[in-house]
């Protein structure tokens, strides 16, 4: 019987690429909703195109231009009050979507005890400890979908926890990784979205360059594998062709390579706990000649050192690094701020609320996560006005 799938940002980069893969196999699959904001045509295409049941904008200002584009096809459209009900609803919820949006529809699928594919790294970045033990409490099964975690889990699959001394994820550097430094400061929103690697979506592409991605990527391991700060590296390999590596004790260490296709990551969680044939290329290892790797520069990245001043603080730190980081991206995007900015900005943030007890305190609720996440959303607007003015 085909399972049902409810595929959370739809019209983004990893929600085509899961309804790619769905699509290829209508009888294993039933998509029952997909979800997305402002690219109403496209998401109106994907819901017909998929047989899905609803079509769910983020926005209450689109529903109106959703029901348009569908009327007269059998899908229902419906807005925001549907996303975390549509979340739970199917057996499994790949959630596709970019920042702290995607946390209260991830708790809905955990907490109906469902299977969460989880790209929205955001996820466990604000809610880390919440979110575990939601999932240990309703028996949900949680899956990783970033390709870096992905390659963890499955490197880490049948080992001893015990004998895990270290894990290394690694970054591509994005699109100014060879930049001199003093260019830097002249970087513009369209310099920092030409990724040498991957296609994404902007706001990642650009979370790319300077590194907050792979941050994020670092605090998320942490809450995901329950790791302690110090065993987690990054390196920068510009070739992209190693996503992560696990260090054991005995000093072996073990890699997951793959091609640039989020699909494999995206594959392996929509086919555990077994593997299915996928859509993307075999490496050829002798064409690839050889793979290279350094250390980052945290003068350059500088968001590599604040996920760890993070992971150390926990709590509610992690909601303040992630919400930060969008209000101080948007002023970036916007060129209200610049690119060597947005690192202060989050920096200024963290260190303003430091000693509160609403960022100290565990992470107990999800209203307790947005809280903060408020919180730090209000104290970066400011400092990025300031900066600005």
């Amino acid at each position: 019987m085909a399972r049902s799938i409810t595929v959370l940002g739809a019209t983004g980069s990893v929600g085509e690429q899961t309804l790619d893969l769905v699509g290829r196999e209508p009888d294993r699959w039933r998509v029952h909703a997909v979800t997305g904001a402002t690219g109403i045509a496209r998401l109106a295409e994907l819901a017909v195109a998929h047989d899905a049941e609803v079509a769910i904008t983020a926005l209450p200002e689109c529903v109106e231009a959703l029901a348009d584009a569908l009327a007269g096809t059998a899908v229902r459209a419906a807005g925001p009050e549907a996303l975390e009900h549509e979340a739970a609803a199917a057996e499994i919820a790949v959630n596709g979507i970019v920042g702290a949006a995607g946390l209260a529809p991830s708790m809905a699928a955990i907490r109906a005890g469902r299977t969460l594919a989880l790209a929205n790294k955001e996820t466990l970045v604000a809610a880390g400890e919440l979110v575990t033990a939601e999932v240990a409490r309703h028996g949900a099964t949680l899956l990783p979908v970033d390709s870096e975690h992905s390659a963890l889990f499955q490197a880490l699959t049948g080992e001893p926890r015990d004998e895990v001394e270290r894990v290394v994820i690694t970054a591509s550097g994005g699109a100014f990784r060879d930049w001199p430094l003093e260019r830097l400061a002249a970087a513009t929103p369209a310099d920092a979205n030409e990724h040498p690697n991957w296609d994404m979506g902007r706001r990642i592409t650009i979370d790319s360059a300077s590194m907050f991605n792979k941050a994020l990527e670092v605090v998320e391991a942490r809450e995901l594998f329950d790791l302690r700060p110090g065993q987690i590296e990054v390196v920068v390999h510009p070739e992209s062709i190693v996503h992560a590596l696990v260090g054991f004790r005995d000093g072996a260490l073990m890699a997951h390579l793959g091609p640039h296709d989020m699909r494999h990551a995206i594959g392996y969680a929509l086919n555990w706990p077994g593997r299915r044939p996928l859509p993307v290329e075999r490496l050829d290892l002798s064409a690839l000649g050889s793979l290279s790797f350094r250390a980052p520069d945290e003068e350059r990245w500088p968001a590599l050192r604040l996920a760890r001043e993070v992971m150390e603080a926990r709590g509610h730190a992690g909601a303040a690094f992630n919400a930060a980081k969008e209000v101080a991206l948007d002023a970036f995007i916007e060129g209200r701020i610049g690119f060597q900015d947005m690192a202060g900005v989050v920096e200024e943030t963290l260190t303003r609320l430091s000693g509160r007890g609403d960022i100290t305190s565990p992470v107990r609720s999800l209203e307790g996560a947005l809280s903060a996440d408020q919180l730090a959303r209000d104290e970066a607007a400011r400092i990025a006005a300031a900066i600005g003015d």
